[in-house]
């Protein structure tokens, strides 16, 4: 007998509930045909749910990244079938290797529709197997509450990461019980899980801590993730020990901490910070892959000459590149909370040969940053465009980096003041055209402050479309471009390893500034030294979306913070 009690519900309904329950505030996506129930259910439904229209899936994809990497919470984003899906794999693919919850939910052609050639028909599951910890396709309506608690469970729990659903079209315009859609709250944020390390390795770890000459952490942005930068400060502080990071972890730490190093590795590290890493006999890796930049090809630290230690939620990367005596499995922040409750059972540590090591690599990093620098016109030198950010930046503001030309500049010698989670670059695939999105991304993640894109103008020509966007919903962002017509880290490889044989990587002389202007957006172009700083200042002092082209020398004819390019 039928329960006439009994309510039902759309699938597309039951989508837009069970994203609402999970605390879903922002998607950000394109619309498409299989798509409409989904988009309706939006239209009809009182959810508290704002759309964020894209000009494509990929830029909708970086914009769900950088929101999820600056709240915590996961970001999402959505398209329709066929190309929609084959276009959201960069920000996924991106957010998953970076260990940012990002859902990315395509529509999809009708169940009944498989294998008979229906225009957009793709397999899905196989397509984002690779690059998610998990993902599903909905294969009928009573599934989809389920499918939903899972991949935010799945996201959150553990390593973060990104998870992918398709949902077919008469998924969405199908039925289910209503009673079955309800989440839980506790896989609304990430690291919704936090396990703590072995109490006995944590105790080894301070013990090796204290007998150490000159022990180092280097952390990356596992974290800041973890929200752990207070708790790594206070134990470095304890057992004055020194802090390196990755380019992904810069901000854990305040540069006028006197156990700040800086940034090391291959990209963005002076050569005394890596000077200084070679002098350390105990390295305890935080939140990080130990992967070939941070290391230097695992050359610095040599793979074998020293103690290491590791901190990580994630076992898959503990022990990968180097035999680990001190392996701690957990939640970043909860194991330097251990950390320190350990050490501070005996006293604190004084290095005080350690800190005047350090502060040689601060003077000889201010020395580099400050040296004499008379640009010729057309060719500002990158360190006049860092010192001007630098002047001008609020304290607070919000910084998305594009890989290339700003990359090893701004991570070399951009002072961090305040620490915490406020630089975002993508360090995992690192393709182009991402902070301009990304920088969307950020202003619903911190709408009270002031965000800032940097990139290079062959990332500016990745994205440039989403200047509509940016116009289109007035959101006061600014947007700086460093301009040299090229694709400077390609060519800087040729120029080092081939010979100077420049191939493909010149483009035309377009400017961004006019691109932005014709879209509506308060633009200035800037080709001399004494304009810089007067340029950024007035952009991000504009009420409205500002764009800044600054015209920069070729980086393979600066003095880049780079130990060696590809080769």
């Amino acid at each position: 007998m039928t329960n006439t009690c009994q309510k039902t519900i759309t699938g597309g309904d039951a989508l837009v509930r069970m994203l609402q329950l999970q605390g879903v505030k922002h998607i950000f996506g394109v619309t498409g045909d299989t798509s409409l129930p989904f988009y309706d259910a939006l239209y009809r439904l009182d959810h508290g749910i704002t759309h964020v229209l894209a000009r494509d899936e990929r830029c909708a994809s970086y914009m769900a990244y950088v929101y999820a990497k600056l709240t915590g919470k996961v970001g999402v984003c959505e398209g329709p079938s066929g190309a929609g899906a084959t276009y959201m794999l960069p920000g996924i693919a991106e957010a998953n290797g970076s260990s940012v919850c990002v859902l990315g939910i395509n529509s999809d052609i009708p169940v009944a529709g498989r294998d008979k050639f229906v225009l957009t028909e793709l397999d899905m599951k196989a397509l984002f197997k690779p690059v998610t910890k998990w993902n599903s396709v909905i294969e009928t309506p009573a599934r989809l509450p389920k499918v939903l608690r899972t991949a935010f469970l799945e996201m959150t729990s553990g390593a973060p990461g990104a998870a992918h659903i398709a949902v077919p079209y008469d998924v969405m315009k199908g039925e289910l019980d209503e009673s079955e859609v309800y989440a839980f709250e506790q896989f609304n944020q990430f690291p919704s899980i936090r396990p703590a390390a072995d109490p006995e390795i944590v105790k080894a770890t301070v013990k090796a801590i204290r007998d150490s000459k000159r022990p180092v952490f280097v952390c990356a942005g596992g974290v800041i993730l973890s929200g752990g930068c207070d708790e790594l400060q206070k134990l470095s502080a304890y057992l004055d020990v020194a802090i390196a990071t990755s380019i992904s972890g810069q901000g854990a730490v305040s540069d006028d901490n006197p156990l700040a190093v800086g940034v090391v590795g291959t990209n963005g590290s002076t050569p005394e910070a890596r000077a200084f890493m070679q002098t350390c006999d105990l390295v305890i890796f935080l939140g990080t892959r130990a992967g070939s930049v941070v290391t230097e090809k695992w050359g610095n630290p040599k793979i074998g000459d020293r103690q290491i230690g590791h901190i990580d939620i994630d076992s898959h990367v503990i022990g990968c590149n180097y035999n680990t005596q001190f392996p701690l499995l957990g939640d970043a922040r909860t194991v330097l909370q251990q950390l320190l409750e350990v050490a501070q059972m005996d006293n604190a540590v004084d290095r005080p040969d350690m800190i005047d090591a350090i502060a040689t690599v601060k003077s000889a990093r201010s020395s580099a940053l400050n040296r004499p620098i008379n640009s010729k016109s057309g060719q500002i030198e990158p360190e006049v465009v860092v010192k001007a950010l630098q002047a001008s930046l609020p304290e607070d503001a919000v910084l998305v980096i594009d890989p290339g030309t700003p990359t090893p500049f701004l991570s070399a010698y951009l002072d961090v003041t305040k620490p915490g989670n406020n630089i975002v670059y993508n360090r995992f695939h690192g393709g182009l055209g991402y902070s301009l999105p990304g920088v969307v991304g950020a202003y619903y993640a911190r709408p009270d402050q002031k965000c800032v894109a940097i990139m290079g103008d062959g990332s500016f020509g990745f994205s440039s479309s989403e200047l509509e966007t940016i116009f289109r919903l007035n959101i006061p962002v600014t947007l700086v471009v460093l301009s040299n017509s090229n694709y400077g880290w390609i060519k800087a490889g040729q120029f080092a390893s081939y010979g100077e044989r420049y191939f493909s990587v010149d483009f035309s002389n377009t400017s961004s500034a006019r691109i932005a202007e014709a879209h509506g957006i308060k633009a200035w172009r800037v080709q001399e030294d004494e304009d810089v700083q007067t340029a950024i200042r007035e952009a991000l002092a504009h009420s409205g979306p500002s764009l800044v082209e600054i015209t920069v020398r070729e980086l393979h004819e600066t003095q880049a913070p780079v130990s060696a390019w590809m080769g």
